[in-house]
């Protein structure tokens, strides 16, 4: 079915497939299980079979609907099998899984197998096990949900993975250098002149942008030992959110937002402002030793198939300013500019003839003039750009019209902490790295079906909001297949609003709404609706988001290098993020997403190109 004929909740990104919700399995609880025992001899059965190359044996261990969902620990690929047939048929393909086995502890937290509630309202319940994943290169977490049924003991849910390579472990820990050289040598250099040298290396892998994406990849490369250089068109490591508007404030809490090696300390406030989280990344930087090079552009790329390397040209402006051109012959590029390509900036008839004082797009918008009192701001858009800046608008005396076209999927802030964070990712939450492991170890399907539990509690929870705004003329909707504010983000990526106080205003009837309608023209001072209607404006915001990243790889590597890679974002047919973390082109990565998906994907990215200069495939 045609996109443009689907309600506006159930968009997708372009290409992406719109998953199916799993289906929740009928249990008991059964308090008297010893759940070591079953799952030892599950594990040992799963074992057992899989050296013995029984593939319809290992398959069988699975309940019908079961999901393998595999992140390297199998191939060096992403993938989720999803029933018998599927599951014999990736490992008739020369995987290179050894065995699994049981954990008693993961991430300094105590995890026997024990019986859990898989669903949030208690009705379906398992036996949980966390595991580590053997293979023939390296080693990784695991995680299974066992599910009784009326044939005994089944795997639910298997997630295998590989995020450390032999012979190639990361130095911390026990493993973290000596840092000083002690005896006689001569022609010594210190820490400083050795890390201006390695700054000047031709790298093996160069990262486009120096924000979270870059940062994190790009520290995991560094523990890998691979020479590594990030170039970013911005003056200053932290400028991708610092040039943004002045009061935006991160929606997503602390303990959700650690990057990887440095958390966040514990005295950071739950939302992060976006100069606070600017400093906290350039320091980040510093502190990992990273290499940087900012006021620095692309300005010519060509793979050579031949050599199995790009040619690179960068354009990198000193302080002095001085224009300084270099060539340099990586063989990977990570092209990490944001999970959003191009600027969605409509161009409207009558741009030209605008008179007032702005007429940009929400990435441009810096803060709304003080002192507004008596003038009118038009924002063209209703998702968390426009929300939080028409609320700056309202705060600085202006009388504020959001122009909604389509539905907005709203949720509160206080359910966000509650309903969709919390308990992984909360104060007194598991470690980080375990909260990752139960996050991204459920088949996407799971996932999808999970949100729509959460997305129900959420709209019990946040019903005045909702029903204020609706009756305020702000449509709703509870996103796809009801899956709520999350779903959305993975499938569409944007829709949505976490709302920090706009959704008020605008049922106080403070900011006002005008919902299902476009602009057919702008005036010299406002804007005409397609119905209309007009309003007049010394002040206009297009929030409409941004294109598919794709169209930012074209505008970085030409039209033929985008053209081979596809859309980004959105679902795959098995619930696999379609194109980031994988090459299409070679030696081309991207990757993206928010602080807590770069965390835990830049480890699966560096582990795939770290292998890949090894060798190993």
């Amino acid at each position: 079915m045609a996109q443009a004929s689907l309600p506006s909740h159930q968009w997708v990104v372009p290409g992406s497939v719109d998953i199916p919700l799993a289906s929740w399995p009928e249990t008991t609880k059964d308090e008297s299980v010893d759940a070591s025992e079953v799952a030892s001899k599950i594990v040992g059965s799963f074992n057992d079979l899989l050296s013995k190359k029984d593939h319809n044996g290992v398959a069988g261990l699975f309940l019908e609907n079961g999901y393998w969902r595999d992140h390297l620990g199998m191939y060096f690929q992403f993938h989720t099998m999803k029933g018998g047939s599927k599951i014999i048929s990736f490992l008739g393909n020369g995987h290179h899984l050894e065995n699994i086995e049981i954990v008693q502890e993961y991430a300094s937290k105590k995890v026997p197998p024990e019986l859990v509630a898989f669903r949030g309202d208690g009705t379906v319940h398992g036996i949980q096990i966390f595991i580590r994943t053997r293979t023939k290169y390296g080693s990784g977490p695991g995680h299974v949900r066992l599910i009784n049924d009326d044939n005994g003991w089944k795997i639910w849910t298997l997630y295998t993975s590989m995020t450390e390579l032999k012979d190639h472990p990361e130095p911390v820990g026990h493993l973290r250098a000596n840092g000083a050289q002690h005896g006689f040598q001569q022609d010594r250099k210190n820490w400083l002149e050795r890390r201006e040298e390695e700054s000047q290396r031709d790298p093996d892998v160069l990262i486009v942008g120096g924000g979270q994406a870059g940062l994190s990849v790009c520290a995991r490369l560094k523990m890998l030992n691979v020479p590594t250089l990030i170039i970013d068109e911005n003056e200053n490591i932290g400028d991708t959110w610092r040039d943004r508007y002045r009061n935006l404030i991160l929606h997503d809490p602390v303990w959700y937002d650690h990057l990887p090696y440095i958390k966040f300390p514990p005295h950071w406030p739950i939302f992060t402002p976006k100069d606070k989280i600017a400093k906290f990344l350039n320091s980040y930087a510093e502190m990992l030793e990273l290499n940087v090079w900012n006021s620095t552009n692309l300005k010519y790329s060509s793979w050579d198939e031949k050599k199995k390397r790009w040619d690179v040209v960068l354009q990198r402006k000193k302080k002095d300013g001085v224009v300084d051109v270099r060539m340099i012959h990586p063989y990977h590029i990570i092209q990490a500019t944001g999970h959003s390509g191009k600027r969605n900036y409509p161009q409207f008839k009558g741009m030209e003839t605008f008179e007032g004082d702005v007429l940009c797009h929400s990435s441009e918008f810096k803060g709304a003039k003080k002192n507004g009192r008596g003038k009118k701001a038009v924002v063209i858009g209703a998702c968390n750009s426009a929300m939080d800046i028409s609320q700056d608008f309202f705060e600085n005396g202006y009388d504020v019209t959001i122009i909604q076209r389509s539905s907005t999927t709203v949720m509160s802030s206080k359910a966000i902490l509650n309903l969709l964070c919390a308990p992984l990712y909360a104060e007194d939450g598991p470690p980080v790295e375990v909260a990752d492991l139960l996050t991204w170890s459920k088949p996407s399907e799971l996932y999808k079906a999970i949100n729509v539990d959460i997305t129900k509690l959420e709209a019990e929870m946040d019903k005045d909001i909702l029903a204020g705004l609706n009756k305020a003329g702000f449509k709703t909707d509870l996103g796809p297949m009801n899956g709520g504010l999350w779903v959305k983000y993975l499938q569409r990526g944007g829709g949505y609003y976490i709302d920090v106080g706009t959704s008020q205003l605008i049922i106080d009837g403070k900011i006002k709404v005008k919902h299902g309608v476009g602009i057919s023209e702008i005036l010299p001072r406002g804007v005409k609706l397609d119905d209309g209607t007009e309003l007049e404006a010394d002040e206009i915001v297009c929030a409409t988001g941004y294109q598919n990243m794709k169209t930012a790889t074209e505008a970085i590597f030409g039209e033929e290098v985008a053209s081979k890679i596809g859309n980004a974002w959105g679902y795959d047919e098995e619930g696999e993020t379609k194109t980031m973390w994988r090459s299409s082109h070679p030696g081309l990565w991207l990757h993206g997403g928010n602080l807590a998906i770069c965390r835990y994907f830049s480890q699966l990215l560096a582990v795939q190109i770290k292998a890949r200069l090894e060798g190993l495939y």
